[in-house]
């Protein structure tokens, strides 16, 4: 392996992000030392091959704190006592208030720098840790006015090699981007799924892949999420306000759907969110650039397997799929998403191969 970050690198908190985090660098052949206040969470990071526990010899070059947002801070300036001669570096959602917390602890910050990967799953702990799990993903370093262009370099070079994609913010400017893209979101999903506890059961039945898309991260932690939505709390509360101006003008445009004006409304809503999807980086977002073909496959085993085995021996390169089934349908549907212009050729080699297209 060629690794460009030079270790050994110290990993405080072995939940998921910092176990993914040593197990992405001991695949490239980087020395990993692990530290939890959890003795069974260590254990079961180091069963997995996240790393080693620290002996007393071992002193880091780099140190990754990886706690809880409530813990950051002092964690940080831990580290930072500890390790004299280490850069330090977290990887919370929240930037501004770590840092405004490690100042007002009277710690030396010229060795800390901020960082976030824009990373995780709905399931936490080191067994849920993956080594691709930053593959791809942004990862956003936060320099503040102390910050070298070397301590840049050292956390870049760690970034590179999780193969994740660096990106230079800001902590005011993170926190504000976060809000939107995450935070708030996170709560529309929360509000949305909660109407779902008293709906009726035949409402819940018929659930399709819409209200799933909505509300897929509302399984988050709430004691998690509590603490990142009370330290940008500075920058979600103007998301809301402007959410909830756009939802009562919603409302009364709906409420009054008769009147001159309202349909317009209601068109001007959807037509805002056409333009802010475009604007989503990736297969999702750039609609332009893809097409997509809806399947109808009978519900019985090795029905999904055939279809991709076939589209794979078409020769179409699948970019993304989506698969929706109701309760008792006899059938599923799958959303096969391509390149504009082997649509048609995709279409009809399926349909000459039996296969049922919507529409």
């Amino acid at each position: 392996m060629n690794a460009r970050t030079a270790g050994p690198v110290l990993v405080v908190g072995t939940g998921l992000l910092g176990a993914s985090v040593g197990l992405g660098l001991r695949y490239e052949g980087v020395d990993v030392l692990l530290s939890d206040t959890s003795p069974a969470a260590l254990d079961l990071a180091v069963d997995y091959g996240a790393g080693r526990r620290r002996g007393d010899g071992d002193e880091p070059a780099l140190v990754v704190v990886a706690v809880p947002p409530d813990q950051i801070a002092a964690t940080v300036a831990q580290a930072l006592e500890d390790h004299p001669t280490a850069l330090v570096t977290d990887v919370g959602s929240v930037k501004q208030h770590p840092l405004d917390g490690l100042r007002a602890l009277g710690a030396d910050d010229s060795r800390y720098l901020g960082s976030h990967p824009l990373a995780g799953r709905e399931r936490g702990g080191p067994i849920s840790a993956r080594a691709d799990l930053f593959f791809g993903r942004p990862w956003v370093i936060t320099p503040h006015e102390r910050t070298t262009p070397e301590q840049i370099r050292v956390l870049e070079d760690l970034i590179l090699d999780l193969e994740a994609t660096p990106v230079r913010l800001s902590p005011r400017e993170h926190d504000e981007g976060v809000a939107v893209i995450s935070h708030v979101p996170q709560l529309v999903a929360s509000l949305m799924a909660a109407r779902l506890a008293d709906a009726p059961n035949a409402a819940v039945g018929i659930a399709g892949q819409g209200v799933r898309d909505v509300t897929r991260i509302a399984s988050s932690s709430p004691e998690l999420w509590v603490q990142i939505l009370g330290a940008n709390a500075g920058s979600v509360v103007p998301v809301l306000d402007a959410l909830a101006a756009d939802l009562d003008g919603l409302r009364e445009a709906l409420r009054h759907h008769d009147r001159i004006g309202a349909r317009r409304t209601v068109a001007e809503v959807l037509a805002a969110g056409n333009a802010g999807v475009a604007r989503l980086p990736g297969k999702h977002g750039q609609d332009a650039r893809f097409a997509s073909l809806v399947v109808l496959i009978d519900d019985r085993p090795g029905q999904l397997a055939a279809l991709l085995t076939e589209i794979g021996e078409v020769g179409v390169n699948l970019e993304d799929l989506r698969l929706e089934h109701s309760p008792r349908a006899p059938i599923g549907i799958v959303e096969v998403v391509v390149v504009p212009e082997v649509r048609d050729r995709l279409e009809r080699e399926l349909t000459e191969r039996g296969w049922r297209i919507a529409g």
